[in-house]
């Protein structure tokens, strides 16, 4: 079938399968192109695998240190006539890279929150590698299933307390304008987004991992954050969002206390701002990537998820001391470059001037649409769009499975 991009949103309808896997090799190229990390991790399981910061783990995993891969992700498979997700498709490119540099990688999709997919990831541990020595905790999901409970929570993205005004853009089409977004109106709100987003479902995956036997003396495992600057805050960090960061960053020392005896050490990495299927959702964050992107491309210091990924990887986890960097209260900070005074101070600048009319000029809002659409695999140069393409692509480990 011949397929074009669809959005309705902030959400792209349809994806490409040969534009995802253009979108996997530049990624391996790039962590190929850094070296070897040494002392890197070389059994890892990654939880949210297919898309974002999970695939750019995985990749740099594989092809940074020669890891085998486990990849844990809920993604549609093509049909025939309906393209499969974006993350569908990258698992399946990744499979294959990874099959054809003869690394060990197998995928499970499937519910992550599940108790069956957690228990389905240890046989399969079990059986193939043993042990792993790494876990990436990379889960975006707006909604969960609670396996103790059977309750179902849906997050929410909105302010405390207060309403929430500030400029927005449609990045489809530039217009820039004023968005109110109501505070949430209890505290069901807030303790339903803690559900989803917080650090509960990551220490069940340690807990468990753990008594099956399945995690090697020293195993490390990291999940992700983000704060970002003071202009997002009421919709991001000081709203629904940052208390689930909050408690993700929380669990920590009790993830720490499971892994005492292995040795085993648990870290949340602060990344940067990125074009990602999360972060297009959020209110005000588009028009802010899009001036950090012009700032930070023109100061030479601007990284993709597959550059963040590959730093964190062998600049903060795997470093040849074995010492990893931390903030005051002990998170690692990848998104030291975006923080920057500079930066921050330009961007605000930025911001305050920031109309319809001069936004193609003061931003990189070319760049923020065309980084969205590469999320679908559009927009590749040597792809022809127009031309039949087979929508129906397997991922190996799971069609032989």
């Amino acid at each position: 079938m011949i397929i074009q991009p669809r959005t309705r949103g902030f959400i792209c309808l349809t994806s490409h399968p040969q534009g995802a896997a253009q979108n996997i090799k530049n990624q391996i190229e790039y962590v190929k192109s850094k070296g070897e990390i040494a002392n890197g991790p070389k059994k890892v399981l990654v939880i949210g695998a297919s898309t974002g910061f999970g695939i750019a783990s995985r990749i740099s995993a594989a092809f940074g240190s020669g890891a085998a891969t486990i990849g844990v992700f809920f993604e549609k498979p093509a049909a025939e006539g309906k393209p499969g997700t974006a993350g569908w498709y990258n698992s399946a490119a990744f499979e294959k890279e990874a099959h054809e540099a003869g690394l060990y990688a197998k995928s499970i999709n499937g519910d992550a929150f599940s108790d069956e997919i957690k228990q389905q990831t240890i046989a399969l541990i079990k059986k193939d590698l043993g042990q792993v020595d790494l876990v990436v905790y990379s889960l975006a999901s707006p909604r969960r299933t609670h396996p103790k409970t059977g309750v179902a929570h849906a997050s929410v993205l909105k302010p405390i307390q207060e309403p929430f005004t500030n400029k927005t853009v449609d990045f489809h089409t530039g217009v820039i304008s004023d968005i109110t977004i109501q505070p949430v109106e209890n505290d069901e709100d807030i303790a339903n987004t803690v559900a989803v987003m917080g650090g509960e479902d990551w220490k069940f995956w340690i807990e468990d991992l753990k008594a099956a036997g399945v995690l090697a003396d020293g195993a490390k495992t990291v999940a992700y954050s983000y704060i970002g600057p003071e202009l997002t805050y009421p919709i991001y960090r000081n709203g629904t969002i940052g208390r689930a960061k909050d408690d993700l960053e929380g669990t920590v020392p009790a993830i720490n206390a499971i892994l005492s005896d292995l040795h085993g050490v648990a870290y949340v990495s602060v990344n940067k701002a990125l074009v990602t299927q999360s972060s297009s959702a959020i209110p005000v964050v588009p028009l802010y990537i899009s001036l950090l992107y012009k700032v930070m491309k023109e100061k030479g210091i601007h990284e993709g998820t597959i550059e963040q990924m590959q730093r964190l990887f062998a600049e903060r986890l795997y470093t040849a001391d074995g010492k990893v960097l931390l903030d005051d209260k002990g998170r690692i900070r990848v998104d030291d470059l975006e923080m920057r005074e500079d930066v921050q101070a330009e961007v605000a600048a930025l911001w305050e001037k920031a109309t319809t009319e001069n936004l193609a000029e003061i931003s990189d809002i070319e760049g923020y649409r065309n980084e969205f659409f590469n999320l679908f695999g559009f927009n590749f140069d040597g792809i022809d769009y127009n031309a039949d393409t087979n929508e129906v692509v397997a991922v190996p480990s799971i069609a032989n499975s």
